[in-house]
């Protein structure tokens, strides 16, 4: 993990913060149903620390091993442009969403918190674990969080971010007023 400052100096270049779902977005924990669906449980936190952020132009994005209908949902509700699921290379769809977004790796900021992440880690100019990240992932991660994956971490990185661009004292003006 870096210091503070460069992970800030880091987080001022930001143009596209991507995530994993399971275990970053929510806290890992997954209820399959007879029906074949399943429920998964989102932070609010997170999801207006998404709205600040798309308000300052930044855009958001998820790459997920697994496919859920749920997820589709969550991202079209908080204006995420980019949801890749169900990629069996998740360092293809990482390339192939900075293609889209037309950013390079030294503009994306990614969230992770398991083994699977670690290869995007590795490639982000912001690599971050959640603090139940498996102990791999944290090792690599410019920045660990001190909130749980799918208990407010995703608000921390958008935090982190903001005020490293100097985006946060504006948004949340109006909130305070």
């Amino acid at each position: 993990m870096e210091d503070l400052s460069s992970v800030e100096r880091r987080a001022s270049r930001i143009k596209l913060l991507l995530m994993d779902c399971d275990g970053v977005l929510t806290d890992g924990r997954l209820w399959l149903l007879e029906n074949g669906d399943e429920h998964k449980s989102f932070n609010t936190h997170d999801g207006l620390g998404l709205n600040l952020l798309h308000r300052a132009g930044l855009k958001s994005g998820i790459i997920s091993g697994r496919s859920s209908q749920a997820v589709i949902r969550r991202a079209s509700e908080l204006g995420m442009e980019f949801v890749r699921q169900g990629d069996p290379d998740k360092l293809e769809a990482f390339e192939q969403v900075l293609q889209q977004a037309e950013v390079d790796e030294n503009e994306v900021a990614f969230v992770g918190d398991d083994l699977t992440d670690i290869p995007l880690m590795q490639r982000a100019e912001l690599a971050v674990a959640v603090a139940d990240a498996v102990a791999e992932a944290r090792s690599v991660a410019h920045y660990v969080t001190r909130a749980e994956g799918g208990r407010g971490a995703v608000r921390e990185v958008i935090e982190l971010i903001l005020k490293s661009q100097g985006h946060w004292n504006d948004l949340i003006d109006e909130y305070l007023k």
